[in-house]
């Protein structure tokens, strides 16, 4: 990989990794303590991670359970939860909260694939401006004279590469995570 161009392949890299940590928060019917990831708890003051302050477990598969390893915090992380956008409501007796996940409706589910695909259309889109920005600095490298012509082909050539590798990527994982919400 040619290093004029290996900070845009970066770019596109942290564009996958940014879906790939997106479809992880969204729920397919099944318990994902990933689901609980951008959680913050307010622990003396502070702005905590749920992961920090507590044990995350899944006993069963549609159930997350939450351990604070301080009793008072119940209160704290059953508000932090309410707060999110999770749609779930906690349960607590006192020592655990529980999450139960109702199973979805085959409608939710259409409408959550739908999400998923909106998410990595937008990915695409980030990796294809990533390209432009690419080939525009190759063809500004050219008019300054710094690169010869074919270097400019090769270089754009590799950076498409790098597009088409990327947009696989971003449809593998799209068409794998649809499937998993789909199956019942």
């Amino acid at each position: 990989m040619d290093s004029r161009i290996e900070q845009y392949e970066s770019k596109m890299m942290k564009s996958l990794d940014n879906l790939k940590e997106e479809f992880s928060t969204i729920r397919a019917g099944r318990a994902n303590p990933h689901l609980l990831d951008k959680l913050r708890v307010d622990y003396y003051g502070t702005p905590s991670s749920l992961q920090s302050v507590a044990n995350i477990s899944v006993p069963e598969p549609r159930v997350i359970q939450i351990q604070p390893w301080e009793s008072k915090l119940i209160k704290e992380i059953e508000k932090a939860i309410m707060a999110s956008d999770l749609g779930l409501t906690p349960n607590n007796d006192g020592k655990v909260i529980r999450l139960i996940f109702p199973e979805l409706t085959e409608e939710r589910r259409k409408d959550l694939v739908k999400d998923v695909k909106k998410r990595a259309e937008n990915a695409k889109v980030a990796v294809r401006n990533i390209r432009r920005d690419a080939n525009d600095a190759i063809k500004k490298m050219n008019k300054n004279s710094e690169i010869s012509e074919d270097e400019v082909k090769v270089l754009e050539d590799s950076i498409q590469k790098a597009t088409d590798k990327y947009i696989n990527d971003i449809d593998k994982i799209t068409e794998d995570k649809s499937k998993e919400i789909l199956t019942v």
